[in-house]
């Protein structure tokens, strides 16, 4: 009987590759994860460091070190990361080659709540905590605040933030017991009492024409309150 080497060739390369395939995959399936890869999107400014998302992560309460690739729940991870106070959005991913990665964007602050408690309001009006790695440059919040009513205080500051002129000058928004709003500037010593926020574009707007005409003017330097109130004038009172 005549044997067909040919067969049997390929027959020992088919059982070779599937022992090896299944060896591999078996391999990949136990690794471990070591420390993560974290990515941090559109900032510059970290509040969070690399080594701050590891924690958390390796912290969850299954942990992370040392685990098998296969029993890591990446949704669990992500929920970890997003119920962080200073994250806006997590996501979190493995490759093919068992490297576990994240990516995280940051909340941005725009106002600084200085009053017993201090804290961040967000670009979205919740709460966000302070940071030991990094202060952000936005106006401090004073007077009457609660953490539970941000809504007067997050709508003025979000109109600085997004107004060049206002966000150039104004150091603090202050808030009292009626929340009526007050600002006070970076370069001028007078108070600029806004009131209540109804008609807040045309108040704004005067503030910018009256601000115009005292520096052309050179008066700027002589009031102690410019009082926006009303919208269809400036009130000011002298020192």
């Amino acid at each position: 009987m005549k044997v067909n080497y040919g067969y049997i060739k390929v027959l020992i390369l088919l059982v070779l590759v599937g022992f090896l395939y299944a060896f591999s995959n078996a391999r990949n399936k136990s690794r471990v994860i070591n420390k993560p890869r974290v990515e941090f999107t559109s900032s510059d400014n970290l509040f969070l460091t690399h080594d701050n998302v590891s924690k958390l992560l390796i912290q969850n309460p299954k942990g992370l070190n040392n685990k098998n690739k296969e029993i890591i729940d990446l949704n669990e991870l992500e929920s970890a990361l997003n119920s962080n106070p200073m994250v806006k959005n997590a996501e979190v991913f493995m490759s093919v080659n068992g490297e576990l990665s994240a990516k995280i964007e940051q909340k941005q602050p725009i106002a600084r709540v200085h009053t017993n408690a201090s804290y961040y309001i967000d670009d979205e009006g919740s709460y966000m905590p302070l940071s030991a790695n990094y202060s952000a440059r936005v106006p401090l919040v004073t007077g009457t605040v609660y953490k539970s009513k941000l809504d007067k205080v997050y709508q003025i500051a979000k109109a600085i933030d997004g107004d060049q002129f206002l966000k150039q000058h104004v150091i603090e928004i202050r808030q009292d017991q009626n929340q009526d709003i007050s600002l006070r500037l970076r370069q001028f010593d007078f108070v600029v009492n806004i009131g209540s926020l109804d008609k807040l574009d045309k108040k704004v707007n005067n503030f910018k024409a009256f601000y115009k005409k005292a520096i052309k003017d050179k008066t700027i330097n002589t009031y102690s309150s410019v009082n926006l109130r009303f919208d269809n004038q400036v009130i000011c009172t002298k020192k």
